[in-house]
């Protein structure tokens, strides 16, 4: 097992690529006895050496040995079935792997045993090189496909387990996981080494440019935070810059990060044939001023890094202390971090409150639900932007219908989602009642999610089994209030099954607390019915106790279901919605699935309103729930009346526009096919031409969607472009044919 020193920086080796160049081997060095068979060119290749020239591989870890180096890496980045499959050598990728560490492992004990001749006690471990391979399981090589993938999570994570056992096998101390680009391909390759056992693991990454993202688009510490769940030993970045340019990301990674750092940098930047000039006393004045600001605590050397390099860092740094380890912040403070491609802190204490976003749930939207069903990803994805822009950080991703297939939507979505920035920057809650679903979700997202939901419905060890399946991705969990009798209805039901299931899941699943968040149940008031009644202060008061009593458990819940009997009346729903949130909000609840755009500030409440909502909320009164009915009532009719008003304001702003080659407005013209506005008052038009390929056609709609934003009351305006069916004059008005002259 590899520790890290408290007292001094450990070295890690420099390139093998680079040293390699330096033997000057032909296609026969790489080719040998063993891929003579072989039709592509292996020249490049370099993990063919392991097998056919494993004198020259070993000398170079000699080379890196003897400069002072404490960690030296296996010739195996590309030692993968995946990666060996381009060389149409997949066939010998384990034998590589296996030879690869076992040649490190040789050239590491016959150091150590050199030393011990002269009474020295020298450790030299031998990390097991473990490439990213040349795809990403969140990107699509395919721009006309986003849901495509070159290879699924399961088969990456095969690839990457057969490496990481030969590794082992082979001598191997440690597995480095390095020039990581996609935290769902490294989620994949723990998920396999965590089957093999106990196994020390390093990760480093390599950013896309120096924003400090990947090539992915992932901040790093959302990166760190889709991957922390494995206890790895270090985490770090390499390649892509120099050493002076990675400081600034280095200093980045301070206060997030619970483990060792670590930074094996490029020989500064590349030249302008793409080779690599800085000297080894420039590289390691700059490492030694990364490691003087008490950044790092184990460093080394990539692209264009020698022994030389090497030596002259180990040198350099030689009287300056690593980095303190930091204590585990998060399961100290029982801090909740999920991530999409940024991280969301979801702690009340700090941040009060965290919406997730319920839109995007074919359950909860039909619009959605239309929309998927009919493979319009592209306008499904944006529902999900606009819960975003309304305020949601996390997205609530359901695909549970009996007439769609919810595992392959599943996938299909998530796919998508990691292919459009602006909807992957948030974190998701991957939402099913199918076990299938779930894994689904969870394997086609690069960040940390959240899943939604298990329960102790089928009992305690399918509960618990489950639950370890989760955790084993990082993800959270919401856990409902249900067990084998039935969903949770009173407090006393509530807190019981959320008791004995934080109990299962800290001490027989092994989950840790922030990563449990409660739902204890929404359910629908102002029924009429009496056993409905305590349903809110129900639930507030559970949140309340579960704070208090099960120490950095979240709580969460679906707060729509709360006002299901005022279904059509959004002006009261949102009334509802907001005041119970800001009762449960003060109770301690964390978080809930709500839509953005259906809350309202508290405070803005109509007072009638309130006193009749917080009524109904808290059951204080046996003539609440109908007095809230009389006022929803009332409520309707304004809107109705509203509504009517606003269409007929908007009527007449579409009488403002006139088509650019008849003096004619477009809604006398007949060119308005339809004109729809929902009750949050949002505008959709439907509208043609008189002719498809209409010059102007740009123009007209931009002016009607103008004219449209511009009534008063409007909050948003989609116009839409159609020539079926085909417009003729019958479709004007009779004041347009009279303008026309054509009313004969």
């Amino acid at each position: 097992m590899i520790s890290i020193p408290e007292d001094r920086i450990l070295i890690l080796d420099g390139a093998m690529g680079t040293m390699i160049q330096r033997y000057g081997l032909t296609e026969e060095d790489y080719r040998g006895g063993t891929f003579s068979g072989c039709s592509k060119e292996l020249k490049g290749n370099n993990e063919c050496l392991n097998l056919t020239r494993p004198d020259v591989i070993k000398a170079i870890h000699e080379e890196y040995i003897a400069a002072g180096a404490d960690i030296i890496e296996t010739n195996t980045f590309s030692a993968n079935q995946i990666s060996q499959s381009e060389y149409g050598c997949e066939g010998f990728a384990i034998q590589m792997a296996y030879e690869g560490a076992r040649i490190a492992r040789k050239a590491a004990d016959e150091a150590e045993a050199i030393a011990a001749k002269v009474g020295l006690t020298r450790k030299v471990w031998v990390a097991g090189s473990m490439g990213p391979t040349s795809k990403s399981l969140s990107l699509s090589p395919d721009v006309a496909d986003p849901a495509f993938r070159a290879y699924s999570f399961d088969q990456m994570k095969e690839a990457y387990g057969r490496q990481a056992e030969a590794l082992i096998k082979g001598g191997a101390d440690v597995l480095l996981l390095e020039t990581c680009f996609d935290a769902l391909n490294v989620k994949a390759a723990l998920s396999a080494i965590q089957e093999l056992g106990d196994i020390p693991v390093m990760i480093s990454v390599s950013v896309g440019d120096r924003s400090g993202r990947t090539l992915t688009g992932q901040t790093l510490e959302a990166f760190y935070t889709s991957v922390c769940h494995f206890p790895i030993i270090s985490f770090g970045l390499n390649c892509s810059l120099g050493a002076a340019e990675l400081t600034p990301l280095m200093e980045d990674l301070g206060p997030w990060c619970r483990c060792a750092i670590s930074c094996y940098p490029n020989a500064g930047l590349p030249n302008e044939m793409g080779g690599y000039d800085q000297s080894p006393e420039e590289m390691a004045a700059q490492v030694r001023a990364m490691a003087e600001k008490g950044l790092v605590n184990i460093v080394g050397g990539c692209c264009g890094t020698t022994p030389d390099h090497i030596k002259s860092i180990a040198k350099a740094l030689r009287d300056i202390s690593p980095r303190k380890l930091q204590a585990d912040v998060r399961n100290t403070e029982k801090i909740l971090k999920v991530s999409g491609l940024e991280t969301v802190n979801i702690d009340v204490k700090r941040n009060n409150f965290t919406n997730i976003g319920e839109r995007t749930n074919v359950a909860g939207s039909r619009k959605f639900a239309r929309l998927i069903s009919e493979g319009k990803y592209d306008e499904a994805l944006q529902i999900a932007a606009r819960q975003i822009e309304d305020g949601a950080s996390i997205i609530d991703i359901n695909m549970d219908d009996a007439m769609l297939d919810s595992t392959r939507e599943m996938e299909r979505f998530v796919r998508y989602i990691s292919n459009d920035p602006a909807v992957a920057k948030a974190a998701m809650m991957i939402d099913s009642s199918h076990w299938e679903t779930i894994l689904a979700g969870l394997k086609n997202a690069q960040g940390k999610c959240i899943v939604n939901s298990i329960s102790l419905k089928e009992g305690e060890d399918a509960f618990v089994e489950k639950a370890k399946a989760i955790d084993s991705f990082g993800a959270a969990m919401v856990i409902m209030a249900f067990d084998e009798e039935g969903q949770a209805t009173t407090y006393q039901r509530k807190i019981e099954i959320c008791e004995r299931a934080y109990r299962l899941l800290t001490e027989k699943a092994g989950v840790s607390p922030e990563n449990i968040i409660f739902d204890v149940n929404i359910l629908s008031i102002g029924t009429g019915i009496d056993e409905h009644a305590r349903y809110a202060v129900d639930f507030i008061e559970a949140v309340r106790w579960i704070k208090a009593n099960l120490p950095g458990a979240l709580t969460s819940g679906g707060v729509s279901n709360l006002s299901f009997s005022f279904r059509g009346n959004n002006k009261v729903r949102e009334a509802m919605h907001s005041a119970f949130l800001y009762h449960a909000i003060k109770a301690g609840m964390d978080m809930a699935i709500v839509n953005p755009s259906m809350l309202q500030v508290y405070d803005d409440i109509e007072p009638e309103l309130l006193k009749c909502v917080e009524d109904v909320i808290f059951d204080t009164d046996p003539q609440a729930t109908e007095r809230l009915i009389e006022k929803a009532a009332e409520i309707a009719e304004e809107e109705k009346e509203r509504k009517m008003r606003l269409e007929r304001d908007i009527i007449m702003a579409l009488r403002q526009v006139y088509d650019p080659e008849i003096p004619v407005n477009v809604y006398d013209l007949g060119l308005i096919y339809e004109v729809k506005v929902d009750d949050d008052h949002n505008v959709y038009i439907q509208m043609t031409l008189t002719a498809p390929n209409c010059p102007m056609a740009d123009y007209v709609m931009e002016q009607v969607k103008t004219a449209v934003e511009d009534v008063p009351g409007v909050v948003s305006v989609k116009v839409d472009l159609v020539f079926e069916p085909v417009w003729d004059k019958s479709r004007m008005s009779e004041e347009a044919l009279v303008e026309l002259g054509l009313d004969d």
